[in-house]
């Protein structure tokens, strides 16, 4: 089952794991440009969804992953595939970069 955490959540998530998390943005790079998050305790990652079976061996199956996209869709679809593949410790962000922006920082644009 994967776990579903809200973007005011992720510092909670953070610590349950043990820290050195990856934040996993699956979206488009037009996406990207118009609005971003920012590293803070964690690592920021950008792969597109659909390279990521491509792209799989950039992932340390052994690092927690939370996954982020415009809402929670794609990235609970990526979260799942982490899972199907033996990654332990995967999360989605729900509600994505949306929430993010009414949780954790009002500044990045929502679109």
């Amino acid at each position: 089952m994967i776990a579903q955490i809200r973007p005011s959540q992720l510092k909670d998530w953070m610590n349950v794991t043990g820290g050195d998390i990856i934040v996993l943005d699956v979206r488009e790079p037009s996406e990207l440009s118009v609005a971003s998050i920012k590293a803070d305790g964690f690592q920021v990652l950008t792969i597109p969804m659909a390279t990521i079976p491509v792209r799989l061996n950039e992932l340390d199956p052994e690092r927690p992953i939370a996954c982020l996209c415009h809402h929670g869709g794609r990235s609970m679809q990526v979260a799942a595939f982490l899972g199907a593949r033996g990654f332990r410790q995967v999360a989605n962000i729900a509600g994505g970069i949306h929430a993010w922006s009414d949780e954790v920082d009002n500044t990045i644009p929502r679109y």
